[in-house]
């Protein structure tokens, strides 16, 4: 297996990046540059980067040049499975995006948890996002085993006011290598018909989730229309969840998750 920080720098390094320890107030700063052009409408208080990092949760940028242009933040955490790193943010400001920064800083993350011998690594994320679900589910090859719907309640960021935040939880298991998995068959629980989401009746066997390629168009377009998308999303997840499936990987191709028993081969 390739060294964890190896596989770190060399993936920032095929992106362009610099994988950099972000431990200061003066790095705060630099980190809600990033966030208000992410987000917008939101700010990190500067003393919890300080904070985190005194508490062994160093958070971890990438720089072009001397300029921050994403970072990961996070800190460990217990739940029923036991010690884990729970990673709250991850960003990159536009221009440095569909280039390999989030996968670098993510194996960072995944670096440092291993010296300090922490073997898991959970998060959250909007699961209409294909973006997002093609780095968690595809590039590095974690699983979806939770959901609940409009989990922060109402936020107040630019890029998620009026939005229900409905999000899927995941589990990163950091001891294999990281890698997408190849999508076993599966049924089709939603698929795109002609830009409306259509759920069909399945079996016990895998299930497949399709999502629209780009959400956040349909969002401003059409808002009744991606209302629609996310409850679709939303029921389909719930039902998987319920019947003890996981979603073990992300069919780019077809823009969808695919969801089954847990040990099935993908």
């Amino acid at each position: 297996m390739t060294d964890p920080w190896t596989l770190a720098r060399d993936t920032a390094s095929a992106a362009g990046v610099t994988l950099t320890p972000l431990v200061t107030v003066e790095d705060a700063d630099r980190i809600n540059g990033v966030i208000d052009r992410t987000w917008g409408g939101q700010r990190l208080d500067r003393e919890v980067v300080r904070a985190l990092a005194a508490s062994g949760n160093v958070s971890w940028g990438a720089t072009d040049g001397d300029r921050l242009v994403a970072f990961v933040l996070g800190w460990a955490g217990v739940d029923e499975r036991g010690l884990h790193v729970h990673s709250h943010m991850l960003a990159s400001v536009p221009d440095s995006r569909h280039r390999g920064v989030g996968a670098a800083l993510k194996f960072a993350q995944r670096a440092q948890a291993l010296d300090q011998g922490i073997k898991l690594v959970r998060w959250t994320f909007d699961p209409l996002l294909a973006r997002n679900a093609w780095l968690n589910v595809g590039k590095l090859g974690a699983t979806i085993d939770g959901f609940a719907r409009d989990f922060y309640g109402s936020m107040q960021d630019t890029l998620n006011q009026g939005e229900r935040s409905d999000r899927a939880f995941i589990a990163w298991d950091l001891r294999p290598e990281p890698g997408q998995r190849v999508p076993p068959s599966a049924d089709d629980l939603v698929r795109d018909d002609d830009g409306e989401p259509a759920m069909t009746s399945v079996g016990s066997g895998a299930r497949r989730i399709a999502i629209p390629r780009e959400y956040p168009d349909i969002r401003t377009e059409d808002p009744p229309r991606a209302d629609r998308w996310r409850e679709a999303i939303a029921t389909a997840l719930e039902s998987c969840i319920a019947d003890g499936l996981v979603g073990i990987a992300f069919d780019r191709e077809r823009s969808a998750y695919v969801f089954a028993a847990d040990g099935d081969p993908a």
